[in-house]
């Protein structure tokens, strides 16, 4: 690893920047489980400094090489409470006929301690318009917070859980939807104190852990709390911090959710959208004053067990 947290390699990707401040175009390069540790190095480096991604005409990518490629990235890991897709170890389909649409700003599986340090997402079916995802860089959202808010949730910290108003989000919800989610989705309430901003492992970068999942900040009523996080949200999600991809079946996009929040543009009515996603295990984030998010429910003994 070199002075400045990124990791040393010397594979020279083609990369194409997309957004000013996140994203890039990774050319010309073929997604495989067995690529050597250089390419691997590059890949990841890439990542830390980009945020997100992207990858075209990754056709040749099946459910089994997804969850290889991912093994050289880290460790695999399925989804807390959703059931894999059948026949494979760690993916997660995302299908909009069965409610796979999350059209809502999140970093991925936050109410749990160790929540994922990234995701790989394969596009198996694209709708002809519509349905692009949008990521926010959360570390230049930090960066560039006003002063009196910055010195706000550098001390803050927020609990997030599963168990959030999925109805309130969604007022036209089909009700077969909405008990998938609290049959599913929400089959295992967690919650889990989180700092809202903690430092990356690899890069040192304060980052924010907001989104969805935030059920209330630590000291504040819920009515302060649901004002506070809109307040810091609209910081995250200025145009300025984000990229937005359209998809085209075979692609792959690869975050780091230590870093960036996403949300997955609900427009294309009845057309079909299938995603595939395998996630990486994460650490537990630590705070800038040096204290480690914890599990509330289950508690942490018994997420141990």
């Amino acid at each position: 690893m070199s002075a400045d947290g990124y990791l040393f390699h010397t594979t020279q990707l083609d990369l194409a920047p997309i957004g000013g401040r996140i994203g890039a175009e990774v050319r010309g390069f073929t997604l495989a489980g067995d690529l050597d540790d250089d390419q691997t190095a590059a890949i990841l480096d890439a990542l830390y400094r980009h945020k997100v991604l992207f990858f075209r005409d990754q056709q040749h990518l099946t459910d089994d090489s997804q969850e290889a490629f991912a093994a050289r990235l880290g460790r695999p890991v399925p989804h807390p409470t959703v059931p894999v897709r059948e026949g494979s170890s760690y993916l997660l389909e995302l299908d909009s006929l069965h409610g796979g649409r999350a059209s809502s700003w999140h970093t991925d599986v936050t109410f749990v301690p160790d929540y994922p340090a990234a995701s790989i997402l394969r596009a198996v079916t694209s709708p002809a318009s519509g349905g692009d995802t949008v990521w926010a860089n959360t570390s230049a959202a930090y960066e560039r917070l006003p002063a009196p808010l910055k010195t706000l949730v550098e001390g803050l910290r927020a609990v997030h859980t599963n168990a959030y108003d999925y109805a309130a989000t969604r007022p036209d919800v089909d009700p077969e939807k909405l008990e998938r989610h609290r049959a599913v989705f929400a089959s295992t309430v967690y919650e889990t104190e989180h700092p809202v901003v903690r430092l990356h492992p690899v890069t040192g970068e304060p980052t924010l852990v907001l989104g969805h999942f935030i059920k209330q900040f630590v000291g504040l009523s819920s009515r302060d709390s649901q004002a506070l996080l809109s307040l810091l949200q609209e910081q995250v999600t200025r145009l300025e911090n984000t990229v937005r991809w359209r998809w085209r079946e075979g692609d792959v996009a690869i975050w780091d959710n230590r870093a960036t929040q996403h949300y997955a543009v609900d427009d294309y009515d009845d057309q079909r959208r299938v995603m595939r996603r395998v996630t990486i295990a994460g650490d537990v984030p630590v705070g800038l004053d040096g204290r480690a998010s914890r599990a509330l429910k289950p508690a942490a003994q018994d997420l141990a067990a």
